[in-house]
C-alpha cells in the first residue's frame, strides 16, 4: 500500500496556486495584446471609411432619364400673334333730310328741305338780287313777316337760276272777304287786264292764288301769291323766282321755271294752320322742339 502521505498536501496546492498564477498573467498580455490588435484594427476601419470613394459612372435607367429629361426646364414658347378685335362702328343716325318748322305765334307749320336756308321772324322780307325786296300783297297795311325758306343759289349750275323762296306773311287786320282780293294782280294777259285770283284747294285748306313779273332782258322776278283767311287773320304765302343773265351770256341756259315752283308747291302743300291757342299748349309743353325746328 502507497502511502500518499510522503508528498506533503500543501506542496501540490502551491503548484496549483503558483500555475494559476503564472497562466493568468499570459491571459493578461494576450488579453491585452488582443485589445491593443482590436483597437489598431477598429483604427484602421474608421480611415478606411473617412477615405473619399471614387465616382461611380453607371449607366441612368430609362426612369432616370425621364425624370431628368421632365425636370429640364421647357423651351420658351413663340407666343401666338393676337388677332386685334375689330371694334363695332357706330353708326351714327343721319339727319333726317326733311325738318318741320312751326310757329308758335300764328299757329303756321310746314316742312321743308333740310339744305333749303331757313330765316324767321316778322322783319324777313325776300329780296330778288337787281330788282329789291318783294312786297307782301295785302290789299290793307298791317302785314309783317313769319319766315322764310331760300333755296341754295347753286341748286341749278350753269343756267341763269339766281333765286327762289318760299315766304310767310300774315295780316291779322283784314277780314275774309278782304283776305281773298290782293293788291297786285297778274295783268299779262294780252289785253292788258288783270286776271281774277284762281281759287283751288291746296294742302288741307282752300285758297286764292295770282302771280305777277317784274323785270327787264337782264334780270327777272316771277312771284306766285297764295291767301288763306284762317284764325281771324289772313295768311299769305309767296313763291318767287328770280333769273338773270339769259340771253346776255352764250354759257348761261334758262332754269326751268315749272321745275323750280314744283319744288315750292310741294313745300305749300305741308302747310297747316293750327288754332293759336292749340298751337300755344303745344309749344308750352315741348319748347325745345320748336326752337329747335325754327333754328334749322
Amino acid at each position: 500500500m502507497t502511502n500518499f502521505e510522503k508528498f506533503p498536501r500543501n506542496s501540490h496546492s502551491n503548484y496549483s496556486g503558483t500555475t494559476l498564477s503564472s497562466w493568468s498573467r499570459q491571459q493578461k498580455i494576450a488579453m491585452i495584446a488582443g485589445f491593443v490588435l482590436l483597437g489598431i484594427l477598429i483604427a484602421l476601419s474608421a480611415c478606411s471609411k473617412q477615405s473619399p470613394k471614387p465616382a461611380l459612372v453607371g449607366i441612368s435607367s430609362p426612369e432616370t432619364q425621364t425624370s431628368t429629361t421632365a425636370a429640364a426646364p421647357a423651351p420658351p414658347t413663340t407666343p401666338m400673334p393676337v388677332t386685334p378685335v375689330a371694334k363695332k362702328k357706330t353708326h351714327k343716325k343721319r339727319p333726317a333730310a326733311i325738318v318741320t318748322y312751326n310757329d308758335p305765334n300764328t299757329g303756321v307749320s310746314f316742312q321743308y328741305p333740310r339744305k333749303y336756308e331757313l330765316a324767321s321772324g316778322d322783319t324777313v322780307q325776300p329780296e330778288i338780287d337787281g330788282l329789291g325786296p318783294v312786297p307782301m300783297n295785302f290789299v290793307q297795311p298791317g302785314g309783317s313777316g313769319v319766315a322764310m325758306v331760300a333755296v341754295p343759289s347753286t341748286t341749278y349750275p350753269g343756267t341763269d337760276f339766281t333765286t327762289a323762296f318760299f315766304h310767310v306773311n300774315v295780316n291779322r287786320s283784314l277780314s275774309e272777304q278782304e283776305c281773298s282780293a290782293f293788291a297786285i294782280v297778274d295783268a299779262r294777259n294780252p289785253d292788258g287786264e288783270s286776271i281774277d285770283a284762281e281759287k283751288l284747294q291746296v294742302g288741307s285748306g282752300d285758297m286764292e292764288k295770282t302771280s305777277n313779273f317784274s323785270g327787264d332782258a337782264l334780270k327777272q322776278a316771277e312771284t306766285q301769291y297764295y291767301h288763306r283767311y284762317e284764325n281771324g287773320a289772313c295768311y299769305e304765302f309767296v313763291l318767287g323766282l328770280g333769273t338773270a343773265g339769259y340771253g346776255t351770256d352764250k354759257d348761261v341756259e334758262a332754269v326751268n321755271h315749272d321745275e323750280v315752283f314744283a319744288k315750292l308747291e310741294k313745300i305749300l302743300a305741308t302747310v297747316k294752320i293750327k288754332p293759336v291757342e292749340q298751337a300755344h299748349e303745344v309749344v308750352a309743353k315741348t319748347p325745345a322742339a320748336t326752337t329747335e325746328e325754327a333754328t334749322k
